[in-house]
């Protein structure tokens, strides 16, 4: 575990669906309505409340899907944490498509989301690091970034942890952030 902006930020390997915090980020596909990956545990683990809250939202206010950098909150069903953000990281085409722009918007607008519910705590995976193909370094730049500069604003929320799948990724992760 490390610790960055006076202990505002952390690091952890775990499975994010059994933390007990204001809020888990879900790192979501545009149809929101679940899929593979973390998008796919937190549906599992949470129960059919999140998909319906999901489709309410497709419904009435993403027809087409959530766009990628925006987020949506909704309850978190079984889960031990009280709100579900459910954010579209970009998809990796090369970086010149403005996919790091993105990424800070799905932190950025995620802790808007947490701090307008107000969520003490948030926790986020890795936005699109996984099948998105993100590189790890750079989607650590883009999301330290954005996070550094949201709370570097804002009190809440006052804890931000950051959970990885595996240890390699968490410890690649503060050699490439500039908290």
């Amino acid at each position: 575990m490390a610790t960055f902006m006076d202990g505002r930020v952390e690091t952890r390997i775990g499975d994010i669906t059994k933390l007990k915090v204001g809020a888990i980020v879900n790192a979501a596909n545009p149809s929101i309505l679940g899929g593979g990956g973390v998008d796919g545990a937190i549906h599992r683990a949470g129960g059919g409340a999140i998909l319906e809250e999901c489709r309410r939202i497709r419904a009435n206010l993403y027809p087409n899907g959530l766009p990628t950098g925006k987020a949506v909150a909704t309850a978190a069903g079984v889960l031990a944490a009280k709100y579900v953000i459910h954010t579209v990281g970009p998809i990796w085409h090369g970086g010149h498509h403005g996919e790091a722009a993105l990424l800070a918007d799905s932190y950025h607008n995620s802790l808007a989301v947490a701090a307008a519910n107000g969520c003490d705590t948030v926790a986020f995976p890795a936005i699109s690091t996984g099948v998105y193909g993100f590189p790890k370094d750079l989607a650590a730049q883009a999301a330290s970034c954005a996070i550094s500069d949201f709370l570097e604003k804002n009190a809440l929320p006052q804890k931000v942890i950051l959970v990885f799948y595996k240890r390699s990724d968490e410890d690649a992760f503060p050699d490439n952030c500039v908290f």
